[in-house]
């Protein structure tokens, strides 16, 4: 068993293949924190606990006289409100009698095989149920209220899920303003902390600080989980390196409106949690209705950042994405939003399809601007009908003929946009996000459509399934392009809007849901302006999210690198662009494009009709390369070998499978010098005792290579790439 619990002790123990999560119902039925960490066995850490009387931090009655024992130092699972406790905290309600303190003591619990579902919400899923799933039930003895807290322990992927579930047994109504499903406590140890920041088209920048005494926060409030901030941290020893220390990941699983918190107390001891955000969220809740929070994926390496990320690698890729394409081997794509922007007919794609099917290309993927009145980015986004100007025979006809030439077909969708000048707007204002009285705030010139109305989805649902049906699309490209703001539904009572922005990120998981349900083949890729909405979330119903409206070959080395730390390289939507770059200008080799773009899902984003024959070439070269590496990209361990601007002239990483016998080598030199010195690299991940042949022929043992490393003589030109294959004999 993987959970397990002693009546005598009231220990729960929580135990994968190399950690050990463990808790104790305490005194007073408070439900503690004892550890997390590297697995131990016949040990209950509750000896860990220390009862100091710290002045200010009161007692709980049930005391009495014992100044020793207060919640403000106590580590927990469930942190409460108002009731001693000053620290951040998982709840903030206003009772049925307008209190607002919560104290949620130990009543019962159960065990049971395979993972726990959140309804209406994505979540870890267990095929085999070979996970088991452990609820306690807390109650407040003063309201009535329950509390379900959910945990998941994936045994052979090291992971273990966090959720809660608040329900209404009052016969009074409660306003929630805050519900947090995780709380990670550390009592001992300073701790730094890494977080992802960035920006439109320059997304998950690693950031790492030491955490000081107070709260350090990240947080979106955007109604996406946003390019400013992922909804994912790190906390880390100061000497956790990639490859040796102690690393914490959590990692939320959802969209929308987060924070995550790290406070550093009054005695030094860390805590942090994670959830939907409090600002502008309140949730009414009727007697007898719950609330579930999204759930958090936690792990633990004592080996570092790189043990870190295969685990929550694994844990996505075998858990998180679901359908045919989890698997299945994706097709090469083309894209024509680079090659013709709005400017585009038929006759244009079809030159674009003919010479991508010419040069190996799988799918041709239409973008923005097939629908409705769509000459700009100003108008005709809700307008879900083919525009016959552009398209004489509509998709059905483009379709047939892309089809045709052996590819498959893709298509661009805006579905929770609408355009001020639309036909969908000017018949149904009411179904975008605005306030009465107010001008609303524009971005792009769309707003943002009332996701919480079941009217708005079916309307989706309808056009989107008709298209997707009639046309043959086999490839959806959902995007999202622009922040929410002016939070109002024509649709809720005034009690009830500040539920707006997490009802809208349930009716997008619902549409969602509903379009993966009736097409089991139908392929999406998320998008929100490239990154902002990268989240474990999407990756639920999109197994691919466009990484990064950038498409620099230089710039994606930075952020694919950060991406890299919680996200599979499967997941990573990747394209080799045109050059000079349509974002920052810059000029970069092609062969060096196609190197960054293979760190992930593979495709172009450029007019081949423009390339000289040696870069067609070069095309053809690339998807053969991608397809023999298909398998070891998607499939193996993914080793981050430096980091950009670590001082050295280059970024390089590495794949390597499972069986340690193929090994595919990616460098790409940033700063060419005179006179340079050669590239110094420790590969990682080999097998010590293996013999590996390199692509001159020369055989180097797994332990030459990760210890002695490879020394690559500089090549001249700006950004040139290297890859090689290593293969053991």
């Amino acid at each position: 068993m993987a959970i397990t619990y002693h009546e005598s002790t009231r220990v729960f123990t929580l135990q994968t293949e190399h950690t050990t999560y463990q808790m104790k119902v305490g005194r007073f039925n408070i439900l503690k924190h004892l550890y997390y960490g590297k697995k131990v066995e016949g040990s209950s850490m509750d000896y860990l606990l220390w009862y100091p009387d710290v002045g200010f931090s009161g007692n709980p009655y049930e005391a009495d006289t014992d100044k020793c024992f207060s919640l403000d130092i106590q580590p927990q699972e469930f942190p409460s409100a108002g009731v001693g406790d000053y620290r951040e905290g998982c709840i903030e309600a206003v009772n049925p009698d307008g209190s607002r303190a919560a104290d949620f003591r130990y009543v019962s619990h159960s065990v049971s095989r395979g993972a726990y579902g959140i309804k209406g919400m994505p979540a870890a899923y267990d095929e085999g149920e070979e996970s088991e799933t452990l609820l306690i039930c807390l109650r407040d003895d003063a309201t009535g209220l329950e509390l379900e807290l959910k945990y998941g322990v994936f045994e052979k992927e090291d992971m273990i899920t966090r959720a809660a579930v608040l329900k209404n047994t009052t016969s009074g109504t409660v306003e929630l303003e805050k519900l947090f499903g995780v709380c990670l406590e550390l009592p001992f140890g300073e701790w730094e902390v890494v977080h992802f920041h960035g920006r439109h088209a320059m997304e998950r920048m690693p950031e790492r600080i030491p955490l000081g005494h107070g709260t350090f926060c990240i947080s979106s409030k955007r109604g996406t989980s946003s390019h400013q901030h992922n909804p994912s941290l790190i906390l880390c020893a100061p000497e956790t390196t990639e490859d040796a220390g102690d690393c914490y990941g959590m990692l939320l699983v959802y969209s929308g409106n987060f924070t995550a918190r790290a406070e550093v107390d009054q005695m030094g001891q860390t805590r942090a949690v994670m959830g939907i955000n409090p600002e502008q969220f309140r949730f009414r809740l009727d007697a007898g209705e719950c609330f579930e929070t999204p759930q958090a994926i936690l792990g633990f390496s004592g080996e570092g950042f790189t043990e870190l990320s295969h685990r929550f690698h694994r844990m996505i890729g075998r858990h998180i994405c679901r359908g045919k394409y989890k698997y299945a081997r994706r097709p090469i794509l083309i894209n024509n939003w680079e090659a013709t922007y709005f400017d585009f007919n038929e006759e244009k794609i079809l030159r674009i399809a003919g010479q991508a099917a010419q040069l190996g290309i799988e799918m041709l993927v239409l973008d923005d601007g097939w629908f409705g009145k769509r000459d700009t980015d100003t108008s005709g986004l809700g307008d879900w009908y083919v525009n016959r100007e552009k398209l004489p025979e509509g998709l059905e006809g483009l379709s047939e003929k892309i089809h045709a030439l052996g590819m498959k077909f893709g298509l661009w969708f805006e579905p929770e946009m609408v355009s001020e000048d639309s036909d969908l707007y000017r018949k149904h204002a009411d179904w975008a996000l605005r306030i009465p009285g107010r001008k609303p705030n524009r971005s792009r010139y769309q707003l943002v459509l009332d996701m919480s109305r079941q009217d708005v989805r079916d309307y989706l649902f309808e056009r989107m399934s008709d298209l997707v049906s009639r046309a043959r699309i086999d490839y959806v490209k959902w995007d999202m392009n622009r922040s929410m703001s002016d939070i109002y539904s024509a649709k809720l009572p005034r009690e009830r809007q500040g539920e707006v922005f997490h009802r809208c990120m349930l009716g997008v998981y619902e549409l969602l849901e509903r379009l993966t349900t009736a097409f089991p083949d139908l392929m999406i890729e998320g998008c929100s302006g490239g990154g902002g909405r990268f989240d474990a979330g999407m990756l639920y119903y999109s197994p691919q999210i466009w990484c990064s409206d950038d498409t620099d070959a230089v710039e994606r080395l930075q952020i694919q690198y950060g991406t890299s730390f919680f996200y599979p390289v499967g997941t990573v939507g990747s394209h080799v662009s045109a050059s000079p770059n349509h974002q920052t200008g810059r000029e970069t080799p092609f062969e060096t494009r196609g190197v960054v773009a293979m760190a992930g899902s593979f495709g172009y984003e450029l007019d081949l009709n423009l390339l000289p024959d040696e870069e067609k070439e070069l095309v053809k070269a690339q998807v053969a390369d991608y397809k023999k590496y298909y398998e070891l990209i998607h499939q193996g361990d993914y080793y981050r070998l430096n980091a950009p601007g670590d001082g050295r002239d280059f970024v390089a990483w590495a794949f390597v499978s499972e069986d340690k016998r193929q090994v595919l080598l990616n460098l790409v030199v940033t700063h060419v010098r005179a006179n340079a010195k050669a590239m110094f690299v420790r590969l990682k991940g080999l097998d010590e005792g293996k013999t590996y042949r390199l692509p001159d022929g020369r055989l180097l043992s797994g332990g030459a290579l990760m210890y002695a490393g490879l020394s690559i003589p500089a090549r001249p030109g700006e950004y040139r790439p290297i890859q090689m294959e290593l293969v053991a004999q």
